[in-house]
């Protein structure tokens, strides 16, 4: 019993550790966090005490304000935390890497699948909505990478749709932070075992283009990589 009390007060101070380091990050970007949290908590509190002495019963109102300005007090700081983490994300290499990695469950993602020397970078997520690539770095140079991505996507699973996004701010891109909503609106069209199916063939892909032959020094003028895999029988 003692033990998973211990357990328990580990988990707890744990927990509290984290929340106070989330507020440390999240002070850095948002100075006014500390006064608009202080707003909302003691202004929900008010409210529900005003509307208590009103009817006469301030201490069980008293008493739900509380909680609910615990509540909102929370929600308000996970927004605000949310808005700041995006907003010291975004611009930063591999910030959408990061978001696709905590997408949630049904998604496979696997970051840098393509880059160029100017590191302009797109990563590939695959679930019930087919593949989607996702680029960042100049609108102008990914457009390429995501052609050339999207060619090698439909000589391997044809059958599958491809989805392409830029991340960025501007007309046709889609900001960081909205990112995962995006995704998540797109029409779900393969099963799981399909999902299962393509992540298979895409893993074969990919050991296929790690385990073929390179010639040693500079490339020979004229020499061509193979296209794709292996032909059907």
């Amino acid at each position: 019993m003692a033990r998973k009390d211990n357990a328990a007060d580990a988990a707890n101070a744990g927990r509290l550790k984290q929340i106070a380091l989330t507020y440390k990050m999240t002070r850095k970007a948002d100075k006014m966090i500390g006064l608009v949290l202080a707003a909302v908590g003691i202004g929900t509190l008010g409210v529900f005490l005003a509307i208590g002495f009103l009817i006469d019963h301030p201490v069980f109102l008293g008493i739900l304000g509380l909680l609910v300005a615990l509540l909102a007090t929370a929600i308000v700081f996970g927004r605000r935390a949310e808005r700041a983490a995006f907003g010291q994300m975004e611009g930063q290499p591999g910030a959408a890497a990061a978001v696709l990695d905590n997408i949630g469950r049904g998604w496979t993602t696997t970051p840098a699948v393509a880059m160029n020397r100017n590191q302009d970078v797109v990563h590939r997520a695959v679930g019930k909505a087919g593949i989607v690539l996702v680029a960042e770095g100049n609108p102008n140079r990914v457009k390429s990478l995501l052609a050339a991505e999207k060619r090698k996507m439909n000589r391997v699973v044809a059958d599958v749709p491809v989805h392409d996004i830029i991340v960025g701010q501007g007309e046709g891109l889609v900001e960081l932070k909205k990112l995962r909503t995006t995704m998540l609106k797109l029409p779900r069209v393969l099963t799981g075992p399909q999902v299962t199916v393509t992540n298979d063939r895409l893993r074969a892909l990919g050991d296929l283009l790690s385990n073929m032959p390179l010639p040693k020094g500079p490339m020979p003028k004229g020499m061509k990589l193979p296209k794709g895999g292996p032909k059907g029988r």
